[in-house]
This record gives C-alpha cells, structure tokens and sequence, in this order.
C-alpha cells in the first residue's frame, strides 16, 4: 500500500445532543493513517467537554465502514501504542457511542467499534483480523476487549485464526447489537437511536455508562457512583421524568 493519504481526514459534525465522527477515505477502504489517530484523539477530547453532547456515531464515507490501520506504515512513529490510546479513549468516551457498520470492517477498525457501547450493522457487513499473518501481536486493551465481550473461543477465532465473519456471524457472536438489511435501513436505525438515547436523562444515562464500564474493569469507585446517584436523586430531570411519566408526553431533560 502507498504510504500517501488518500482521501480527506476524518470529520466531527456536532448537531445538538449527537455528534457523528466520519471517515472520509473511501477510495482506500477508510483506512487510518497515523495522523487520523491523533485527529481523532482530538476530536474524542472535543465532544467530552462539550456537555450538550449525549451520543457520538461513527461511521464511514463509500463501500467500507473501515480498513483499519494502513499497513504501509506500521513499525514506526509508535503507532501500536497510539491506536490503543484512541482504542481506550472510545470506551471511556463520556457520550453513548454507536459503531454503525457497512462493508468491510478490517483490523484494527473492529477493535475500534467493540469500544463503542453499540454497534449497528448492515447485511453484507463482514469482519476479519489478519494481525497473526502479518506477525502483528495485537495490543493489550484490544485483546482485552475481544475476550471479555465476546468470549475467549470468539476472540481466538478472529485474532489466531484470523476468521472471516460475515454479518450473520457478527450478530450471533454478539459483536453486532442490531442487524439491518441495507445500508439505508441502517442509517435510519442509528439516526432512530441517536435521537431516543440523546432525548433520555444524562445524568443517569451517562452515569450509568460511566460506571458499568467501570464495573466491566473491575475497577468501580463505590464512592463516585455513590454521589452520582445522590446527584441523579435530587436532579430536576427526575422530578421531570415522573411528571412527564403522569401526564403521558415525552420527558424535557436539562441534564441538572
């Protein structure tokens, strides 16, 4: 593969309560290049500071949701190391996150979605990891997360046998949350969710997020969730969400 970009960097578009992070390389499968790693990272840090943000999409421009790292360019600038960073930095994302999958979703472009709380997929998707056939030894939280979400026996089948799977696959495993018949479909059910989770309280959405990933570690602060409850208990969103539950109309959260 040719080491030039092709294609435009990734993009971050914030409307309201949903930001949508897009790659834009489709001519080359959306692959990364080292320098959307740190975009990325960058953008990650963007939409956290930004408190009107209740979900972030990711998605990808053409055929492919995304080819992962471009090969070309591995072995140097300590690439291995940045890409678990944005790896770790999407599960630990302060928003709902959704990965919504189309085409190919290659190497290191799986691990990314398995950060994300959700992932959407549309039929014909497919998935592999061809890290053992190029004497890659996946990082640390990528093994990780294979194993505790998917199971051991899955994690091996894609990371030593470098399997295949197609979207029938993906969504048996449990990679996949939803399965769609086309991309159409697709965008309308990940446009569909972004719009129910943004419209849910953020303190308790987004503490609950917070804190069951914590627990998924194993690493809970007892003490921190304890304050975001006492803060969710005495919120106006609660007073609201029960007022809202009585007169039988949709909730207006203020996230305080």
């Amino acid at each position: 593969m040719s080491e030039n970009p092709q294609g435009q960097v990734p993009e971050l578009v914030v409307d309201g309560h949903v930001a949508v992070i897009t790659l834009r390389r489709p001519e080359v499968a959306n692959r990364l290049e080292p320098e959307d790693l740190d975009l990325l990272r960058t953008y990650l840090e963007t939409v956290n500071a930004d408190s009107r943000v209740r979900v972030l999409r990711l998605e990808g421009q053409g055929r492919h949701f995304c080819s992962g790292f471009n090969i070309g360019r591995l072995g140097g600038d300590d690439v291995g190391a940045r890409f678990e960073a944005l790896a770790n930095a999407l599960e630990q994302a302060r928003p709902v996150t959704i990965a919504v999958l189309h085409g190919g979703v290659y190497g290191g472009a799986t691990d990314l979605a398995l950060a994300c709380d959700f992932r959407f997929g549309a039929a014909g998707a497919e998935m592999s990891v061809p890290a053992a056939r190029l004497g890659l030894l996946f990082y640390r939280g990528g093994m990780e997360r294979y194993v505790t979400r998917l199971g051991l026996a899955t994690a091996k089948r894609i990371l030593l046998m470098a399997d295949k799977f197609d979207a029938a696959a993906m969504l048996a495993c449990g990679y996949l949350d939803r399965l769609e018949d086309g991309p159409e479909a697709l965008r309308a059910l990940a446009a569909q969710w972004s719009e129910a989770l943004a419209g849910m309280a953020p303190l308790a959405l987004l503490g609950m997020k917070k804190h069951m990933n914590r627990i998924a570690r194993g690493e809970l602060d007892a003490a921190g969730l304890a304050r975001d409850i006492t803060e969710a208990d005495a919120s106006e969103d609660l007073c609201e969400g029960a007022l809202a539950w009585r007169e039988k109309r949709a909730p207006r959260f203020t996230g305080r």
